[in-house]
C-alpha cells in the first residue's frame, strides 16, 4: 500500500472535520452559531487526535488548531480553515505542471511591475534596493538546474517581499502550494523565503488565502 503524503493526509483530515460538522449542522436542533460550530470541531479534533484517526503527519497541525481552538474560541474560525485547506489543497495536488505554473506565475508578476530577479547568485547576506516595489528572487543556480524543460525537479526558493496575502493570492491563482514565509531563513533583508517542491508536495501545512 502507498504511503500517504502530508497533502492527502490534510485533506482528509479537512474533508472529514468539514463532513462532521455538516452532519451536526443538519440536525434541526443544532446551534448554529460560530462559537458553537468552533467548539464542536475543537472537541472532534480532540477526539481524532485521542483515537488517532489520521495519520500522525498532521498531529502537530491538529494540537495546534486544538490549542487555537481553546484559547481563541470562534475567533479561531476552525470551520473556516478547513474549508481554506480543502479549496487550496485539491486543485494544487491534481496541478501536474508545477514547473509551467511557476514560470506563469513569475511572468504575471513582472507584467505587474514587480522586481524580478532570476540571474543573480544568492549566497550570504544580500540587501535589495527595490524603491518600494514588491520583489521576487531566485538565486539563478536553483532557476537553472530545479527548473529543467518547465519541470519543476527538486525544491525551489522564491524571497519575496510584498503582503502576505498577496502572495497567497498569487499562489493560489496558478495552483501552487508555497511554504509560509520564513523571514529567518531568507538570505534578503526585508524578503521572506517560500519554498515550492516538485508536485507541490509540502511537508508541512502551506500557505493559505485568507
Amino acid at each position: 500500500m502507498t504511503e500517504q503524503s502530508y497533502n492527502q493526509a490534510l485533506v482528509a483530515l479537512a474533508q472529514a472535520g468539514l463532513a462532521a460538522l455538516k452532519a451536526r449542522n443538519d440536525n434541526p436542533g443544532s446551534i448554529k452559531t460560530a462559537a458553537a460550530e468552533s467548539h464542536f470541531l475543537c472537541n472532534w479534533m480532540v477526539q481524532s487526535l485521542k483515537e488517532r484517526r489520521f495519520s500522525k503527519l498532521v498531529a502537530e497541525d491538529l494540537t495546534r488548531w486544538i490549542r487555537e481552538g481553546r484559547s481563541k474560541g470562534a475567533d479561531a474560525q476552525l470551520p473556516l480553515l478547513l474549508a481554506r485547506i480543502e479549496s487550496q489543497y485539491l486543485p494544487a495536488m491534481e496541478n501536474a505542471q508545477v514547473g509551467q505554473s511557476l514560470r506563469a506565475l513569475i511572468a504575471e508578476l513582472e507584467a505587474q511591475d514587480w522586481l524580478v530577479i532570476l540571474d543573480c547568485e544568492v549566497s550570504g547576506k544580500l540587501r535589495l534596493d527595490s524603491d518600494g516595489k514588491n520583489s521576487l528572487v531566485i538565486s539563478v543556480e536553483q532557476y537553472e538546474q530545479h527548473l529543467v524543460d518547465d519541470k519543476l525537479v527538486k525544491p525551489i526558493t522564491l524571497f519575496i517581499r510584498a503582503d502576505e496575502q498577496l502572495i497567497a493570492q498569487h499562489a493560489v491563482k496558478h495552483a501552487l502550494l508555497l511554504s509560509q514565509g520564513d523571514k529567518k531563513a531568507s538570505s534578503i533583508k526585508h524578503h521572506k523565503a517560500y519554498r515550492l517542491y516538485p508536485g507541490n508536495r509540502q511537508p508541512a501545512l502551506a500557505l493559505l488565502k485568507a
